[in-house]
């Protein structure tokens, strides 16, 4: 670039507003948390789905259900020491009730990034499939407009 096309573009830079240029700069950060909110929150729950089934396909398999009680109180003892409380015994059930209410990873794939952890811990007891993914599809809808909003 020569030294006069430099010059114009200085010229063209100061001409901007300095409030454009925060209202700007704040945009794409509140954009950019936003993001990482939703897919921070969708690797969390991702993360208890897949603990939950690891511990309902292999820890509490077929005749080792016998004793699961003790292995899962035993798993969340150990998770709780490495990883805090929030794999106590309680979430860790909850973990493992989630994968078992919705057994199929794609539909909590989908599901995540527009439900939080909290979300779907108010969806595990109602009773029906169907309730399960009617609550589930009107919070997505209502997360939706709220994320849009934000844009």
């Amino acid at each position: 670039m020569s030294k006069k096309n430099k010059e114009i573009a200085l010229q063209d830079e100061t001409k901007i507003d300095e409030s454009q240029i925060f209202e700007r700069v704040a945009h794409i950060i509140e954009m950019r948390k936003l993001r990482a909110g939703v897919y921070a929150n969708r690797e969390v729950t991702l993360m208890y789905w897949e603990v939950g089934y690891y511990a309902n396909s292999v820890v509490l398999d077929g005749s080792r259900a016998a004793y699961g009680k003790r292995i899962v109180t035993t798993l969340s003892s150990q998770l709780v020491a490495k990883y805090g409380k929030t794999f106590d015994i309680n979430n860790l059930r909850r973990m493992m009730r989630f994968a078992e209410r919705f057994s199929d990873f794609e539909i909590v794939a989908t599901l995540s990034p527009q439900l939080t952890w909290s979300h779907f811990v108010d969806i595990l007891p109602l009773k029906t499939e169907e309730a399960r993914f009617y609550y589930a599809n009107e919070v997505a809808q209502r997360m939706a407009l709220k994320i849009c909003d934000a844009r």
